[in-house]
Order: structure tokens, then sequence, then C-alpha cells
């Protein structure tokens, strides 16, 4: 394969979408969920779920098609790249560009990539990502005859994608996972539910784990290299930093990690964890998976909002916390968790089995 180098600024165009009312107001003119009325995905400084964190009105907000985002801003998310191929508007800390040539998703998935290795570690909180700068950076792109390959690019990711569909069908199928029709027992408990006929009751957090521990500090300099998941504060990767092989305090999985901020996460493995971090097990009663994802939802909708850089959180202070449980005879109902945690699996993954479905059908077609 040949390489040619080309200016980033040469290929694209910068954007400049408005916001089309006479002023904004960020309670009213925005949401975080998506919704028939906020329907338009709004790019802003976010670090994670394709740069999206808002939506608005779609005749609130300019919006672009087939375009590619850049975060400008934030101390995480400077430099990110996402691709846009759908409708999207610009909130602020980020700005959209458009293909110059004939673009489709292939081609954007295929530059969104290349674009981020080039920039992502150039810019950063104290340097902005704007696009005055991003412009002249350059990126190396496969050529044929002296032009851009483009039909090279497409067929790259489409192999990819046919590869990553058919891991995603076999593990769907080893986990059992890839049937998501709901049962008569799940449709019940989601109705009822739905409905606010699930009694609940409130349980203090060392009824529930008779073990709550501190994890324990360990410096990134002398952190080992291994295979040992090591978890800190935060939510990117779900708060795994790094994996190590140090003879650290070993919690078990089936466990329940939240940090300093009230993040909660589920860990179905064994584990490491440093002193921003408390962690929640039970040794004497053997929960299932999905009661302890219900008690994992159940403890971050407690402790929203708690806890900041300013009160950090420690476990120690959490023993009597409160929880609220579904109960059945002033004890917690975990059958009713259990099966309202499948139900929810269930109309999750459905998405994922179709958007698979068609993935496929679409590969086998062509």
């Amino acid at each position: 394969m040949e390489w040619g180098e080309y200016e980033i600024g040469d290929l694209f165009e910068k954007l400049n979408l408005r916001f089309l009312k006479p002023t904004f107001d960020k309670e009213n003119d925005i949401s975080k969920e998506k919704s028939l009325e906020f329907n338009l995905p709004l790019v802003n400084a976010k670090d994670g779920n394709n740069g999206v964190m808002y939506y608005g009105r779609s005749q609130d907000f300019e919006s672009a098609e087939m375009t590619i985002d850049i975060v400008n801003d934030g101390a995480v998310s400077t430099g990110n790249v996402y691709p846009q191929p759908q409708k999207t508007g610009v909130l602020y800390n980020a700005y959209l560009i458009k293909p110059k040539f004939s673009a489709n998703e292939k081609l954007l998935h295929f530059f969104t990539s290349i674009i981020f290795k080039s920039i992502k570690h150039k810019f950063g909180y104290e340097n902005k990502a704007g696009w005055d700068k991003v412009k002249q950076e350059k990126i190396q792109l496969p050529i044929k005859n002296n032009e851009i390959d483009f039909v090279f690019m497409e067929s790259f990711i489409a192999e990819i994608e046919a590869e990553r569909i058919e891991n995603l069908k076999t593990y769907l199928t080893v986990v059992g996972l890839n049937d998501y029709t709901l049962t008569t027992n799940e449709q019940k408990v989601l109705k009822d539910f739905e409905n606010g006929k699930v009694e609940y009751n409130k349980f203090v957090y060392k009824s529930v784990f008779n073990k709550i521990v501190q994890g324990r500090r360990l410096k990134k300099d002398d952190q080992i290299l291994g295979d040992i998941p090591f978890v800190m504060a935060g939510t990117t990767n779900a708060g795994i930093v790094n994996y190590i092989s140090n003879p650290v305090a070993s919690f078990p999985k089936n466990s329940i990690t939240v940090d300093i901020f009230g993040n909660a996460f589920y860990r179905n493995y064994d584990f490491g964890a440093g002193d921003d971090t408390g962690v929640y097990w039970n040794d004497e009663k053997e929960y299932s998976k999905e009661t302890m994802l219900f008690f994992t939802a159940a403890i971050e909708k407690s402790l929203l909002g708690k806890f900041d850089f300013g009160k950090k959180l420690r476990s120690s202070q959490s023993l009597n916390f409160n929880i609220q449980l579904p109960t059945k005879n002033n004890h917690p109902d975990y059958k009713t968790m259990e099966t309202l945690i499948s139900a929810v699996i269930k109309l999750v993954i459905k998405d994922v089995v179709l958007y698979m479905n068609k993935k496929s059908g679409k590969q086998k077609a062509g």
C-alpha cells in the first residue's frame, strides 16, 4: 500500500452551525435524554458516547449530516474525534467538519480514526484543538495512481465491520443473549414497575453487604504491568486505569466498586482497587449477577450528586447509608430484582441483536 500526506484543511471545511432562537436557556432548550421533542444529537466537550451529551429540538439548531466532530476543549476530551453520519448540531466546545469529497459512513469512520491519531496527543486543556490549528495538521492516507484510494478505505472498514459483527454474533450466542423475547413473568414485573406497583423499603448498606472495604493506594509509577484489572475513581473504561501484577489486595468477582464521587460499577472478575475506591460484597450470601446489578443501580441513585472533589466519599462513611430495594414480607425481594434486571437486559440487547441482524443481512446481500 502506498501512502500520501495531506493537510486536514485541504479535505474538510468547518461548519458554523447556529442556535436559531434569540436566547439560549439550558434548562428548557436541551435535554440529556433523547425524546420525540429533543431528537437532535448535540456535540460538545464529551468524552465517550460518540461525543453527544445533550439533545435539542431540530427546529432550534442548525444541523448537518455526514460530518466529523472534533472536541476543541475539556481536560480529558480535547482532541477527541467522532463520526456523525446522522443529523447533528453543535452545543459548545466542539465543532463539525464536512468532507469536501463525497462521503459515506465507512469513509467517515476511516477518516475519524486517522484524524484522531494525528491530533489527540498534540492538543490539551492548555492548547485547544481549534480549527485554525487542526486544519494545518497532516494525515497519512492510502493512495493509488497518486490519488486518494477511497475504494480501499471503504473495503477496509467493511472487512473490519464484518469481523466485529461475526464476533458479536458468536459472543451473544455463547452467553445466551441472542434471545430478547420477554417471558410472561418479565412482562408482568416490568408492567408493575412502570405502574408503581412494586413495593420498596429502605435498607442500610451494611445489612446488604458484610464486606465494605476501601482499596489501597498504589501510585502510577509503582504499578507493574500484568493482567490484574486495577480500578480507580472515574467512569472512563468503568474505572479500570491499568492492568497490573503488583501483590495488592485482591477483591473478588461479584463485587461492586463505588469511587469517591459515587460512581458505582459491578465487577464480574477479580481485581485490585486504589484508595479512592470502595468495594462492596457479601461472602456469606451468594447474590446473583442480576441482583448485584440492581444493587449497583440503586447505590448510584442513592449517591447521585452528593459527592465531588470538595466532598469525597469513603466506604467507611457509607455503612448506614440507605438503599431502596423491592421488598416482600419486609425482606428484600431478590426474585423481583432478578426478573426486572433480566427484562432490562433483554430490552437493551434487543437493539444490538436487531442491528447485528441488519448488518449481517446487508453483508450477505452485498
